[in-house]
């Protein structure tokens, strides 16, 4: 055990997190069967937060199928203003007015594609707390920078850059995803060994900046070609509370199995 660590009697209850991220696929017909699917799948699974992340094309009909279920819709980005000149973005006013209860922001793809800046995710993580979004903030490390040995100095800018968006504002529960940019789609995983060792790092990171109380509540999810087969590795590390699911959450059965197997940990099982 390292010191970044607490040991189990210490460490407070963490509700285990499942995020499907659906990216850019499906229309809007196919969405709403998909959610249906999940949520008949996991309708039995309990001790689990479940929050579906649609494309915005469909965030309305997939929270009409959400609407009265114990599942969250969430969204995969937003922008930190809640109107204005933004051609194209989506204000967390908007995504409120949909029912959306948590938005993911930061994502590799979202830093890769679009130019996301740790500042910019930082401001939307201000704006996403001041309107009662939960935010489920990604960081990870490429392949050219772990093979370099920079993983926990990559992940400490980008925590702490992160959470200094967040203030002081902590009524709204904040996740962290760790998503390694060298496993998302790749077929690819971190060990579930190393995952829960930057896990503990991004623990320690947001309790020295936030306060002990923070750090303990935070849940950190991993991300990176997360399946059935492999997920309970991940689930059995102490730091790690949940996942966050991409191509998977594109089929109800793999989705609900990975659902059901973090009710198992969240049994003890």
């Amino acid at each position: 055990m390292t010191s970044r660590q607490g040991s189990a009697a210490s460490r407070p209850h963490r509700v285990l997190f499942v995020v499907a991220n659906w990216k850019m696929h499906m229309t809007r017909g196919p969405a709403e069967q998909l959610a249906r699917d999940i949520v008949r799948a996991v309708a039995e699974v309990g001790g689990v937060e479940v929050a579906i992340c649609p494309p915005a094309t469909a965030l309305d009909v997939v929270g009409r199928v959400l609407a009265g279920t114990p599942l969250l819709l969430g969204a995969q980005t937003m922008h930190e203003e809640t109107h204005g000149a933004f051609t194209g973005e989506i204000s967390p006013t908007m995504l409120l007015d949909v029912g959306c209860r948590c938005v993911i922001l930061g994502h590799s793809e979202r830093r890769q594609w679009y130019n996301e800046t740790d500042e910019a995710l930082a401001r939307k993580v201000r704006a996403a707390i001041s309107h009662r979004l939960m935010p489920i903030i990604c960081v990870g490390e490429k392949l050219v920078e772990r093979e370099a040995g920079q993983t926990d100095a990559i992940i400490t800018e980008q925590v702490e850059v992160a959470v200094a968006g967040a203030g002081d504002q902590f009524d709204v529960p904040l996740v962290v995803a760790y998503e390694p940019v060298w496993a998302i789609g790749t077929g690819r995983t971190a060990t579930g060994e190393e995952a829960n060792r930057v896990a503990a790092l991004i623990r320690w990171i947001v309790s020295s900046n936030c306060g002990a109380a923070a750090g303990g509540a935070l849940r950190i999810l991993y991300g990176g070609s997360v399946k059935p087969d492999n997920v309970r590795e991940f689930f059995g590390q102490p730091e790690i509370d949940g996942a966050l699911v991409g191509g998977a959450s594109l089929d109800a059965g793999a989705f609900a199995a990975i659902v059901r197997a973090a009710a198992e940990r969240g049994r003890g099982a």
